[in-house]
């Protein structure tokens, strides 16, 4: 994980395991390398906008990520610059706006206070809830790249490989490669920043799928769909209400993503499965 904004993404603390049920006496010394966790302040010309609790780095690619998930931006191009600066207790990410942008931005700008559980944090009604437009088709995701892109994916996970407390979010190739992936303590911020980061090279929503180590909510398949991504998959279950989004958006939607097996909720993938079943019935 790239960390240019001078902050670790662990640290190592001193703890004491016990290693047999029961028996205090037994404790012994350890050490455990553990996710820093650092609140990330969103500042658009000086104004505050919101305050993330995330991991400390991709700093810049969680400045595009969230500005175009939130509705702040519609292009990379919308965003001048970001400054990254160093605060006593985490970051500040000083976002410059086109003009036009910006004045949009003042029109409806909101405060919220968001926490690595939550993702839509501060919002006061139900319109006010993030609407991703519907996707044009694509052609299916096969099962052999899903599940190429499984094999690879705990390899790829440097960060949850020491401390095992970040989630990861990767694009995929069309055949399963993993071509991109970012780790963080909140699935949110993870996804953000891997859409900040495909979004600031422009890379192609159309051109992969998406790839969650967490369960498929409502907000993962926003944030998906906003980007305009057709497929996403999702390590653990999905929510009723992201099953019935996927469905409306058009978007492909698999959960329960193991090495022996990948359930399909919605999407492309489940009208192919459906056929290739009846036309071998």
């Amino acid at each position: 994980m790239p960390q240019s904004e001078g902050l670790p993404a662990s640290v190592v603390t001193r703890a004491r395991k016990i290693e047999t049920a029961g028996d205090l006496s037994l404790a012994v010394a350890s050490q455990r390398a553990i996710a820093v966790e650092i609140p990330v302040a969103f500042l658009y010309g000086d104004t505050p906008y919101a305050v993330m609790m995330a991991s400390p780095g991709d700093a810049e690619d969680f400045a595009y990520g969230f500005s175009l998930t939130e509705g702040i931006i519609r292009s990379a191009d919308e965003i001048r610059g970001v400054g990254v600066v160093t605060q006593d207790k985490g970051l500040a990410l000083e976002i410059d706006l086109a003009p036009g942008r910006f004045r949009e931005h003042l029109a409806r700008r909101r405060a919220i206070t968001g926490r690595t559980s939550c993702g839509l944090c501060g919002v006061e009604t139900v319109e006010q809830l993030p609407q991703a437009n519907a996707l044009a088709p694509t052609a299916p995701i096969t099962p052999q790249a899903l599940f190429a892109a499984l094999a690879n994916l705990e390899k790829n996970q440097q960060l949850n490989a020491l401390t095992h407390a970040v989630h990861a979010a990767a694009f995929c190739s069309r055949d399963g490669t993993i071509r991109a992936l970012r780790e963080d303590v909140g699935r949110h911020n993870a996804l953000d920043k891997l859409i900040g980061a495909l979004l600031r090279e422009g890379v192609s929503p159309r051109d992969g799928f998406i790839v969650v180590t967490s369960r498929a909510s409502f907000e993962m398949v926003e944030k998906a769909a906003i980007f305009g991504a057709t497929t996403l998959v999702a390590i653990s279950a999905p929510t009723s209400l992201a099953i019935e989004r996927a469905e409306a958006l058009g978007l492909t939607l698999a959960a329960i993503a193991r090495a022996d097996g990948v359930t399909v909720f919605a999407g492309a993938l489940a009208s192919y499965c459906a056929g290739m079943q009846a036309e071998a019935s």
